[in-house]
Order: C-alpha cells, then structure tokens, then sequence
C-alpha cells in the first residue's frame, strides 16, 4: 500500500526519521536472524550427536535384552519385568536465547549417574527384581535402559528448543523481509514524492513572484 503524505518540510523530515528508524531496526532484526541461526545450527548439531548416541545403547540394550530373553522362560522374565522401578522427578527451568524462552529438562537425582555416562551404565543401580532366577545378561538390559533415560529428556528438550527457535527464526525473517522490501522502499518513494512536490511548489512560487517583479517594473 502507497504511503500517502503532504507536501510539507514537517513531513518530509517525519517521512525521513521513519526512513532512518526503520533501517536501523533492520540492522538489529537482521542482526538478530543470524545469530538465531547460529544457536539453532549448533543445537541441531548437537541434536544429531545426541540421536545417534541414543541408537547406539538403545542397539545395545536390545541387544542384552535379547540375550537375557533367549536364556530365560518367558514366565521368569514376564516376573522380572513386572516389578516396577522407581519413580523418576524431572525439574524444568527455562533460559533466554535471544528473547526466545527454552526449556531445559533434568532428572532429579541423576547427577552421579549422569557423570558416570561414559563409564559403567551400572554404577549406583540396583535392580527392583530378585537375583536368584534372573541373569546377568537381563541385568545387564535393564542398567542400559536405565541409562538411555537421561538422553531422552535431554533430547526432548533440545527439539522442543530447536522447534522453538525456528519458529522465531521464521518471524524475524518475515520482519526482515517486510522492512527490506516493503516498507523502507515505500518510505523512500514517499521521500521522493514530497520532494518532488514541494520543489515543484518552489519553483512555482518562483515563478509567480518573477511575474509579481514584471508588473510592478511595468507600473
């Protein structure tokens, strides 16, 4: 839509301020996309790494777990496996990426856990099952999907930010666009108009006080 304005100097300097707020909130919007962009590259980076550690034990635990399977009956391990683990608490706080509010997930009480990831997956787990008619092997299964938990709500956590942080992404490239292509085009050409108007207007009272100069000369 064209902008419309009147032929007066205080108009072409509110015409010209606009011009020159609008550009620097171009800057910042621009500025603000590419460092949007540079979180949002890192984090799917990160995302990656992670899914494909997840693969990784998720392979290994299917794997213990179908070990344990073929040297158990399946009543002994339908035993084993209906005794509920204890319950897990997960703590929510938030963090600002660029005015963009993300979730970061914990589980409560796994710090030690989390700290022994590279090591051995079975340090401080107990099994909620008896020792006598299980083996190592299911053992082995149920501390590898203990361990995949924390990667889970890592995980979550990350795409929910990723998901976020593209959904920002989108709205300041709109904003940019808008500003570049629309608006600040449409402010310059609303310059030239009253520019354009305004030395017409000039040289038409020009114009017309020569001709006042004529007739007084002539009298």
């Amino acid at each position: 839509m064209r902008i419309k304005a009147n032929a007066t100097r205080q108009e072409l300097a509110r015409l010209k301020a606009r011009i020159r707020m609008a550009q620097r909130g171009h800057r910042l919007l621009k500025d603000k996309r590419d460092q949007l962009m540079r979180e949002f590259m890192s984090i799917v980076h990160e995302s990656r790494q992670l899914r494909q550690e997840l693969e990784e034990r998720l392979n290994a635990a299917y794997r213990s777990f179908s070990l344990a399977r073929a040297v158990l009956s399946p009543s002994v391990l339908e035993e084993a496996l209906m005794v509920p683990g204890g319950a897990e608490e997960i703590s929510v706080s938030y963090r600002n990426i660029m005015n963009v509010v993300v979730p970061e997930m914990e589980i409560q009480g796994r710090e030690d856990e989390q700290a022994d990831d590279t090591g051995d997956d079975t340090a401080g787990m107990l099994p909620s099952y008896g020792l006598a008619t299980t083996s190592s092997d299911l053992d082995d299964a149920i501390s590898k999907f203990q361990g995949i938990l924390p990667l889970l709500v890592r995980l979550s956590h990350i795409e929910r930010t990723i998901h976020l942080l593209a959904d920002e992404i989108e709205k300041t490239r709109r904003r940019v666009n808008a500003l570049e292509h629309v608006l600040i085009p449409e402010l310059e050409q609303a310059v030239k108009s009253v520019e354009m108007r305004l030395e017409e207007i000039e040289r038409s009272n020009i114009s017309r006080l020569m001709k006042i100069k004529e007739i007084v000369r002539a009298h």
